[in-house]
């Protein structure tokens, strides 16, 4: 294949990936981008192979099968639930994929000429150290979301001072070999201080803060494509690495700003590291009224309104499917039935809108977190299921709360809340939700896919 026809098929594949990029952003066309995004790197690939001849690529093509198939079984096995720990693996595997590039191209690059360009000293050092602390940050995130370490942040003393001493060895080691000292073991301080800086740097963040974690490592894992990009002069890894790593920057700043913290605070305030109080003391400022799901069904039988509000313990329970069951049955009595998202309710952006997308809820009725405010007060039923921390009060009125300034979905303002809960444990942040104890408030306790089951066979009695 000539240099011309390759050129126009990776632009071709660069206009796959900007027009599935722009699919992705609506929930109605996110199907289409994905299937125009994956025939945009069908194309990349067959057109690589075709520059050199597949006898070149048979090593890889070994490899790519066994990923391949490893990948296929993956995705189809992994429960909902388990989504966001799968998106942080892989893309953990993206940003070790640069780095293990770039040490490839430093052991070819380097004994033939004794002296590299600038452009590909530098491309190699961001690669390396970009695409190692994406690779065991990554590591760190999957582990806390599957909660194989604890979600809390884990803190120690004198913690920020040995991450800078450690980032400024790995920064000064990649600095010497953009100087002329083409060395592997500097390289490899590269490579092994920055994975190490990986792990330091995402274990102080609590697990409440891992959707903005995700998408800020998903960015770090683009800019690593990238420069890899530059350092194989591949003009599709330079374009769809830099596509990678401005989308995840931006989604990161707009998490960030959904809950009113800035980017610096989320990555070293060590969020989630407080005294929560427990159920029972809350409740000791409060009465928590139980409620029987005969009683909540008169009352979403009879409703005009009915907004639900999905969290984490929706997508644990597996319940979308007999939420949107519950909706269906309530819509055919008149019921208008609408669900307010919150940006960061879950464990990855977009968590909700997948789980509720699976289930087939009609996209317009999925209310972002504004557009929902402004439905609650004329609201005579919210169904809280499994959220905690994005309906909790505290983040207008408490200015001691840690989560104080977070815009969060007001369904206090509705005439009546029913949350689905298992026990009064606090939420994901380890922050007690004073939202239970409102005179409006009533509490269904126990498993929600059960709850939601016993809702829906008590409405259709009525």
């Amino acid at each position: 294949m000539g240099h011309n026809t390759s050129n126009l098929l990776y632009l071709v594949t660069i206009v796959t990936f900007v027009w599935a990029l722009r699919d992705l952003s609506n929930p109605a066309r996110a199907r289409r981008g994905v299937r125009v995004g994956a025939a945009g790197m069908v194309l990349a690939i067959a057109t690589t192979f075709g520059q050199h001849g597949l006898h070149d690529y048979l090593w890889m093509i070994v490899a790519m099968a066994i990923g391949g198939a490893f990948g296929a079984v993956a995705a189809r096995r992994v429960k909902m639930t388990a989504m966001p720990q799968m998106v942080a693996l892989f893309n953990g595997v993206g940003g070790g994929a640069a780095a293990l590039v770039s040490w490839a191209e430093f052991h070819r690059e380097a004994p033939l000429s004794g002296d590299l360009q600038r452009d590909i000293s530098i491309s190699l050092v961001l690669s390396a150290l970009i695409g190692s602390i994406s690779f065991s940050g990554s590591m760190i995130a999957f582990a806390k979301l599957q909660e194989l370490i604890g979600g809390r942040p884990i803190t120690y003393a004198g913690q920020q001072i040995v991450n800078a001493l450690l980032f400024s060895t790995v920064v000064g080691a990649g600095i010497a070999i953009v100087a002329g000292a083409e060395r592997a073991w500097l390289l490899a301080i590269v490579l092994v201080g920055a994975s190490l800086f990986g792990i330091l740097f995402v274990l102080p963040i609590g697990g409440a803060d891992m959707p903005v974690v995700i998408s800020l490592l998903n960015a770090f894992t683009g800019l690593a494509a990238a420069a890899t990009g530059f350092e194989l002069e591949n003009n599709v890894l330079i374009v769809s690495g830099m596509l990678v790593g401005a989308s995840g920057t931006l989604l990161t700043l707009m998490m960030g700003r959904a809950m009113n913290r800035s980017i610096a605070n989320v990555l070293f305030g060590a969020f989630g590291q407080i005294h929560a109080v427990t159920g029972d003391v809350a409740a000791a400022n409060g009465t928590v009224r139980p409620t029987t799901a005969d009683d909540v069904a008169v009352m979403l039988a009879y409703a005009h309104k009915v907004v639900v509000v999905p969290g984490y313990g929706m997508a644990v329970a597996q319940a979308q499917h007999d939420v949107r069951a519950l909706a269906d049955l309530l819509e055919n009595k008149g019921v208008e039935v609408t669900y307010a998202i919150h940006p960061v309710a879950g464990r990855m952006p977009g968590h909700m809108n997948v789980l509720l997308a699976e289930a087939n809820v009609p996209y317009p009725a999925l209310k972002e977190m504004d557009e929902a405010n402004a439905e609650f007060p004329r609201t005579d039923v919210s169904l809280v299921i499994g959220a905690n921390d994005v309906v909790n009060p505290d983040a207008r009125e408490n200015r001691g709360s840690p989560i104080y300034g977070m815009p969060i979905l007001n369904v206090d303002e509705s005439k009546a809340v029913i949350v689905l809960k298992r026990s009064m444990n606090p939420g994901f942040a380890g922050i007690d939700n004073p939202l239970f104890v409102e005179p409006n408030t009533m509490m269904l306790f126990g498993d929600a896919k059960e709850s939601v089951a016993k809702l829906t066979a008590a409405v259709k009695t009525l």
